[in-house]
């Protein structure tokens, strides 16, 4: 009888890649929670705030996939091809090219970003609270723009663990710096809302300043140098700003869907917030398989293997469906527990519960999508990534849920249009997978 024999070797590798990586985007999703959690006590307008205030940080991550798709992409395929003088010039062009891009972004944040709270229709608590912190996160743009960069190379050569540890110490001293600045404790003024926003500041420079002083010292696999390449921009670029502009109108898009459920009421909205606060739980470990698939895309693209490419992704796409599937029981069946941890009103624990339950049934081709598209992206498909999610987003989300949402008057079927745009996503991505057109891309 013949036994299956498993490539250990191939599921280490994987494992020591996209652990760490979900671990990290775990606790990026834990750092937010955190703040919700903590202005929650003051409250429902503080947590709808702050929540409409980090959704409307989307658009900034927009711009900042530019740089995690390019740098990815990129020094990725230098790993691979064993180029790593070509990856340090790579680097080295991309953190200062972030750091530019992000004084030019920094006005209009400042003074666009209290703009959304007007246009969402939310309540004058709500928007009052909610200028100020925006504002505040003004201050942070240039650290989180070069930040990213370092994590995003560094993912790529497949160290995800250094990140990891960044990470986890961030997120401590975030705790730490909300209990001081929201609440005055020790004798710091009491802020509330923009005490949240103050300590967010901090940790992002305390985070670049780690990786800065990691870089210059030689401790990461790249040479400190502060060189452009006019060339290498270009080429990140070419991978980058696909991704970047299906991030930005995604965003735009689901401001649209926030502005359709803000209609239904600041509880609705606020438990809206925490629902996806909560689902990041279980998305973010998602996405962080996701790199490691972008990063191992790269590497065997670059190393003229699209063969171990494609088996590669489909092994991260196992376990990232295994792990989603296995978190959406807690979301169907006991969200009502998780959403107290953020709120004691009543109504916007129902709501919230309401979301995660609806959600939760969407899990795995959540899974499936978030794999694929970090693939495509790492194989510098990026444009058939941005036709794929804008198409589905388009016609199967948000124009039948402003459809459904005029007739019904509920927000349930808002909600069912979201997750039937999950489902059909992935099955474009997979189809566009599976064709291999991908493997004739060059970045």
């Amino acid at each position: 009888m013949k036994f299956l024999t498993i490539d250990t070797t191939k599921h280490k590798k994987i494992l020591a890649m996209a652990l760490p990586s979900a671990f990290n985007s775990l606790l990026d999703m834990l750092q937010v929670i955190t703040d919700l959690i903590m202005v929650g006590t003051i409250s429902a307008f503080a947590v709808a705030a702050v929540g409409v205030g980090l959704q409307s940080l989307m658009f900034i991550f927009a711009i900042l996939t530019l740089f995690h798709v390019g740098t990815n992409a990129l020094i990725s395929r230098f790993k691979g091809a064993k180029k790593m003088s070509q990856a340090s010039l790579a680097l080295s062009t991309l953190w200062q090219f972030a750091w530019i891009l992000s004084l030019l972004v920094m006005p209009f944040w400042y003074f666009g970003s209290s703009q959304l709270y007007v246009w969402f229709g939310t309540a004058p608590e709500v928007r009052e609270l909610g200028s100020a912190y925006v504002q505040v996160l003004t201050l942070m743009m240039p650290f989180i723009f070069m930040k990213l960069v370092f994590v995003s190379a560094l993912n790529a050569t497949g160290d995800t663990t250094t990140p990891m540890y960044v990470k986890l110490v961030s997120i401590v001293l975030n705790v730490g710096l909300n209990y001081l600045l929201i609440f005055g404790h020790f004798g710091f003024p009491a802020l509330g809302v923009v005490g949240a926003g103050v300590a967010t500041v901090i940790v992002n420079f305390l985070e670049l300043l780690v990786y800065m002083v990691l870089y210059v010292k030689g401790k990461t696999p790249f040479k400190p140098m502060v060189h452009f390449s006019k060339k290498l921009l270009q080429r990140a670029l070419k991978v980058g700003l696909p991704a970047s502009y299906e991030r930005s109108l995604t965003m735009g898009s689901f401001m649209l869907f926030t502005a359709i459920i803000a209609d239904y009421g600041t509880e609705v909205l606020a438990g809206y917030q925490i629902g996806l606060r909560i689902e990041g739980v279980a998305f973010m470990p998602g996405i962080g398989f996701t790199i490691a698939a972008m990063a191992l895309m790269g590497q065997g693209l670059g190393a003229k293997n699209p063969e171990q490419s494609r088996e590669d992704v489909l092994l991260v796409m196992k376990y990232a469906v295994g792990l989603m599937f296995f978190l959406s029981f807690f979301m169907i069946f006991t969200p009502e527990y998780m959403v107290k941890f953020f709120t004691n009103d009543a109504l916007t624990i129902k709501e919230a519960s309401l979301y995660l339950k609806i959600v939760g049934l969407s899990q795995i081709p959540l899974a499936i999508g978030f794999v694929l598209s970090g693939a495509l992206r790492g194989a510098g498909d990026s444009k058939r990534t941005l036709r794929i999610n804008l198409i589905s987003l388009w016609l199967i989300r948000i124009i039948p849920a402003f459809a459904l949402s005029w007739y019904f008057n509920d927000i349930l079927w808002v909600y069912i249009a979201m997750i039937a745009d999950t489902f059909v996503k992935a099955l474009f991505l997979w189809r566009a997978f599976e064709q291999g057109e991908w493997k004739r891309i060059k970045v």
